[in-house]
């Protein structure tokens, strides 16, 4: 026997390195994942949180307009500026909106490359139609007026909800957000098949807006419901409305594809969109809808309604009364127009300012006695009045038998504001995970529902499954409330290349979903996992500083509370704390100082001028122009925006410079702050560069964007710069 080492003990002692270095490793990897999961995390909540902020701001600001619509008198500026989005000039059947949209006067040029389209559709046109979209070629606005046309006289004919039926022999297939990208709706096509009469398919809504191709996806499932119409279904969304068309870039979109004719697209656009069914019922057993539900959602109550009365569900409809005339006469719901008493309470409410009052619907809890704020001249409100009064008195007289009648209908009843809260619901809820039914005063509309609020409104409808979408997953898909809710969206790459999947669903006989997910840029499947998630973080972090920027002032004032010498130094835990007090994100700060300050003292203080310099945007010469003035355009860049969009009633994309005083006056009597015409002027002639008199939208827009070069998450989407903090500050207002 041998004094060595046994080869037993050798190989337990590299055994045991081995183990430790197997240890060690796999350390290091559950670290490595948890950063990854980590920086993914907080990625997507700067995303979220920004879009969830843009949406509610967009509800605040169409409750404000609606507020100076109800409260100042038809012959005021303002009220004349936002009049048109209100549809104050619907007073024609749809048969003289036919008229309207006629195409037959516009001519197709020779030298028109496109797809051309006969009526009634076939399949090879829809198909043709596809492969030209494909090919980046466009629809002639004629061709586009008549498929819209024969779109909205199909949709007159179909029901609130939608009832089909799987079978042995096909299955249903089911998309979520589409978003006006098109490279996704062609991959669902690729992979799973055209609309047929063996592969029907359920578009649940969100069509358009934030991407760049929303009008050709319209029209291409537009054509292929024509051709089939009892197997492709269409599901109304939340921003199948105008008033959000005009913040996300739908409007815009139509009106630069379609310079001569898009006012009149965009019209017919929102008679197809108030037509849109609501839901779609698989089998007795599976709802498909484009939000969600309450705790008071009634499918018997949504298959009566008028669904046409809600061109924009953001607020409640107008009044339909039918004139001997044979004409029909919108008249809001909350305003008897026709009691001449409403002119003075109208004068009264801009002169001796009163609370709201409660509303009975939490939607319009950020509405605001913006009379406050206003001052009329009273000479011509007394004026206008007398002229008023006897308008009114002679339309009285005329149609009072027909106001009569119309006293009964349901529109004058609370059952109507039930039916509309009912449709807000529907088309802007979200699933929480705990019991109950709140406010959503995240997305400012609808509500959070739970678990217990499926299941009764299941048990009631004899049902097992909803399918909504409305968010969007990482995955594409996600289930919750015990499997018997589905979350599904198809816009893959959402908020930047990589950043999310996009997924559809096959519902067969057995009604089991099949989820099939993809991703639709090949640019994804050359990035590695930690590529991906770096080049996700990277947009969303250049976002976040785009913000931080943004509320400069709020900033140094959380700063300077904590610097207690004035050195302009604050440590990292202070900076941290100060940061979160201001944006309200629920971000880790601390973890995110590393990507977002660089300028750091010797002794790990902050100096947080140097860092307000880092984010400092280079932009025009902004000299001249009030510092406090230019920090609301950067937050509220896209409010205003929007407000352009509105005062721009020709679609030219200019205004005038009165128009742009005007707007500037909405913007701050909607943000309660004090802006002088000297200031307004400044920032005109920034732009005013040509010395025309008019300010061209878009170049003002470009002007102030805080980074050089658009995001994926803002190119074609209007992003609102504001946080929560800055909505929260409104709800302070005792008023409100």
């Amino acid at each position: 026997m041998g004094c060595g080492v046994s080869k037993s003990s050798q190989f337990n002692k590299h055994s045991r390195k081995a183990i430790r270095a197997a240890v060690l490793i796999q350390r290091w990897y559950r670290q490595y994942v948890a950063r990854t999961e980590m920086r993914r995390r907080y990625t997507w909540h700067i995303f979220q949180s920004i879009e969830y902020s843009g949406e509610q701001a967009q509800i605040k600001l169409y409750n404000f307009l609606g507020y100076l619509m109800d409260n100042f008198t038809p012959s005021s500026t303002e009220r004349n500026l936002i009049s048109h989005i209100f549809r104050e000039n619907d007073v024609c059947w749809d048969s003289e909106w036919e008229r309207y949209f006629c195409y037959k006067n516009i001519e197709v040029p020779e030298v028109y490359s496109g797809p051309h389209l006969t009526f009634p559709l076939t399949v090879e046109q829809a198909v043709g139609l596809l492969e030209a979209f494909r090919s980046k070629k466009q629809l002639h606005s004629r061709y586009v007026l008549e498929l819209l046309l024969e779109t909205w006289k199909l949709l007159r004919m179909l029901p609130n909800i939608n009832r089909i039926s799987t079978c042995h022999s096909k299955e249903i297939t089911i998309c979520g957000d589409l978003h006006g990208q098109l490279e996704d709706l062609l991959l669902i096509f690729y992979k799973n098949g055209t609309p047929s009469l063996e592969k029907p398919y359920v578009f649940n809504g969100d069509f358009v807006d934030r991407g760049k191709d929303s009008i050709e996806i319209l029209l291409i499932l537009f054509s292929f419901m024509l051709v089939y119409p009892c197997d492709v279904y269409l599901n109304r969304g939340n921003h199948e409305d105008h008033i959000i068309n005009l913040r996300y870039g739908f409007t815009k979109e139509v009106l630069t594809k379609y310079k001569i004719h898009g006012k009149r697209i965009l019209k017919l656009l929102q008679k197809i969109f108030s037509w849109l069914p609501l839901a779609t019922i698989i089998d007795q057993k599976v709802l498909v809808l484009h939000g969600g539900i309450s705790d008071s959602t009634d499918l018997s109550v949504l298959t009566k309604v008028n669904r046409y009365n809600y061109v924009s569900a953001l607020r409640p409809p107008k009044r339909r009364n039918h004139s001997s005339a044979g004409m029909s006469i919108d008249i809001d719901m909350d305003d008897d127009l026709w009691s001449t008493s409403k002119i003075y309470q109208r004068r009264a409410s801009l002169t001796y300012p009163k609370p709201l009052g409660p509303r009975e619907c939490f939607h319009n809890r950020s509405l605001q006695d913006f009379s406050t704020r206003i001052k009329a001249n009273m000479e011509n409100e007394l004026e206008h009045s007398k002229r008023r009064e006897v308008i009114l008195a002679a339309a009285l007289h005329r149609s009072q038998q027909d106001i009569l009648s119309a006293s009964t209908d349901s529109m004058n009843s609370d059952n109507a504001k039930d039916e509309w809260r009912q449709i807000l619901d529907l088309l802007w809820s979200d699933p929480m995970n705990q019991d109950g039914c709140i406010p959503n005063e995240v997305r400012g509309g609808g509500c959070y529902w739970g678990p217990d609020v499926t299941e009764d409104f299941l048990n009631r409808h004899n049902m097992q499954l909803i399918i909504r979408s409305h968010e969007c997953k990482q995955e594409g898909y996600e289930f919750c409330h015990n499997r018997k809710v589905l979350t599904l969206f198809s816009a893959s790459n959402y908020y930047d290349v990589g950043s999310n999947r996009g997924a559809y669903v096959k519902l067969g006989p057995d009604l089991v979903p099949y989820v099939i997910q993809y991703q639709a840029s090949s640019m994804t499947r050359e990035l590695t996992a930690r590529q991906s998630v770096g080049r996700t973080e990277r947009s969303a972090l250049k976002v976040l500083r785009e913000q931080l920027f943004a509320h400069k002032s709020d900033l140094l004032c959380a700063f300077k509370k904590v610097d207690t010498k004035n050195a302009g130094l604050v440590s990292l835990i202070d900076w941290a704390s100060a940061v979160e007090s201001v944006m309200h994100l629920n971000l880790p700060w601390r973890m995110l100082r590393c990507q977002l300050v660089t300028c750091k003292s010797s002794d790990g203080m902050i100096d947080y001028y140097d860092w307000f310099n880092e984010l400092a945007i280079k932009g025009p010469n902004t000299d001249h122009i009030d510092q406090s003035l230019l920090e609301t355009l950067y937050r509220h860049r896209s409010t205003l925006e929007t407000i352009f969009r509105i005062v721009d009633t020709d679609n030219s994309g200019f205004i005038s410079m009165e128009d742009f005083r005007q707007t500037w006056k909405l913007l701050s009597v909607y943000l309660k702050m004090a802006i002088t015409d000297e200031d307004i002027c400044n920032l005109a002639e920034t732009i005013d560069s040509n010395h025309d008199g008019s300010i061209d939208i878009d170049e003002f827009m470009e002007a102030f964007r805080l980074t050089d070069k658009k995001s994926r998450l803002e190119r074609g989407r209007s992003m609102f710069m504001a946080t929560t903090s800055d909505l929260t500050k409104l709800e302070g207002d005792p008023n409100v």
